[in-house]
């Protein structure tokens, strides 16, 4: 095994509980829409995702070793540089998951390894080509393009099964959505763990524990698809909630769908070497899926909150590494300090979790309340056939007790009358 210094030590641990937040950050991009049309129970779905990470973790390295031949210049890199860009990843994913957000762990990785960069060695130290091709324009075009497909594939899905009886079908596409939730729990473990993968093989190199341009060791692939399966298995159910439930209302139909286009788009890219987010990708394809059904309403307010996050996401990762890597530039009490500041941090936003659990026993108790224009489309929307006279009858009130009329007997004269 590789030589060790204890400063190389304290970037591989981190690296390893930054890929345990990943993995329950990330959780509800395989299963959310699983656990939410109720084709898996939400502990089961967990678990087999975790196992199927665990497996997927083994099946390629060409994104391992985009992170770790290609964003930045490994000369000159220092082990605390990948110190700080973990503390600035861990953080925001953090953040993310207790506002419930499905955020980008990807992003998060790479912006607080450009912004430690940076702060390390200058602007001249981050391969912006690579930047640019292989992170970039996949995350701005993979969830465009995997939303397209899961909603050409739901309006296929609906087609096809318009005439087939209503719970037969629902439970055949139950059955398709778990082997699609596998493939994308798959998928996940083949992109997201080979990020850790190669940001521990980043770090051996700047510590001099292995050459210039190596691979992953077996360690290292090994313990960060076991970190990333622990992480899912913990099960991120605030985000499970948000992506299940505060998107838009998905049936068995729409999920086989979200999810087969979804896994499609992430194996596709890790073949290709490409470091995609699979929350922008899951995402896209919840909402593609949403708007495929007729009548399908997505959440605006939400997928705005959600592209906020995204937006923020490099930008504000990388503040915080360039800031940690400027403490851990002062020294070994620098770094100490900002190991400090990391988990009093975690330990205060886990505290405020607190406040109000979120897990399996009710993550789909509570839905996302409507957005303004999803509540516009709902009041203008013609109400089904045979409902506005019930409507009518609910809202009138009957009248109480008839009205008595007078009688005037015809032989009165009109003033004794009155």
């Amino acid at each position: 095994m590789e030589s060790f210094s204890l400063i190389l030590a304290i970037v591989v641990v981190t690296a390893l509980a930054f890929d345990f937040t990943n993995g329950f950050h990330d959780t509800a991009n395989a299963m959310a829409t699983t656990i939410s049309t109720g084709a898996l129970k939400p502990k089961v779905a967990v678990a087999m995702s975790a196992v199927l990470n665990l497996v997927g973790a083994f099946l390629s390295v060409e994104v391992a070793n985009t992170i770790s031949k290609g964003l930045v210049d490994e000369n000159g890199i220092r082990p605390e540089v990948i110190f700080a860009a973990l503390v600035g990843a861990i953080l925001w994913n953090l953040l993310t998951w207790l506002v419930g957000l499905p955020s980008s762990s990807s992003h998060a990785l790479m912006g607080g390894l450009i912004g430690a960069t940076v702060a390390s060695a200058g602007f001249g130290a981050v391969h912006g080509d690579v930047l640019v091709t292989k992170v970039l324009l996949p995350a701005v075009a993979a969830p465009v393009v995997a939303g397209l497909a899961a909603m050409l594939a739901t309006r296929f899905s609906y087609g096809i099964g318009k005439n087939a009886e209503g719970e037969a079908t629902r439970k055949g596409y139950r059955a398709g959505q778990i082997a699609s939730a596998g493939l994308v729990s798959l998928a996940h473990g083949t992109n997201d763990a080979q990020k850790t993968m190669g940001i521990i093989t980043l770090a051996l190199i700047a510590g001099g524990s292995i050459a210039p341009g190596s691979n992953p060791p077996t360690w290292v692939i090994l313990s960060a698809g076991l970190a990333i399966a622990l992480g899912t298995y913990i099960g991120g159910w605030r985000i499970i909630r948000t992506m299940g439930k505060g998107l838009t209302e998905l049936e068995p139909q729409q999920g086989f769908a979200a999810q087969t286009s979804a896994a499609t788009a992430i194996l596709a890219s890790s073949h290709l070497g490409f470091s995609l987010s699979t929350t922008h990708v899951v995402s896209g394809s919840v909402m593609g899926a949403g708007l495929g059904r007729k009548g399908g309403v997505v959440r605006w307010s939400t997928a705005t909150r959600m592209l906020v996050a995204w937006a923020l996401t490099l930008p504000a990762a990388a503040l915080v590494g360039a800031l940690a890597e400027t403490v851990t530039g002062l020294g070994d009490w620098g770094t100490a300090l900002v190991a400090v500041f990391l988990v009093a941090s975690s330990a205060a936003i886990w505290k405020m979790s607190r406040r109000e659990v979120v897990d399996a026993t009710n993550v789909n108790d509570t839905e996302e309340p409507a957005g303004v224009v999803t509540t516009a489309i709902a009041a203008v929307t013609p109400p089904p056939a045979g409902t506005v006279a019930e409507d009518l009858t609910a809202t009138i009130p009957s009248p109480a007790t008839p009205l008595a009329v007078p009688t005037v007997d015809p032989a009165t004269p009109p003033a004794a009358a009155v």
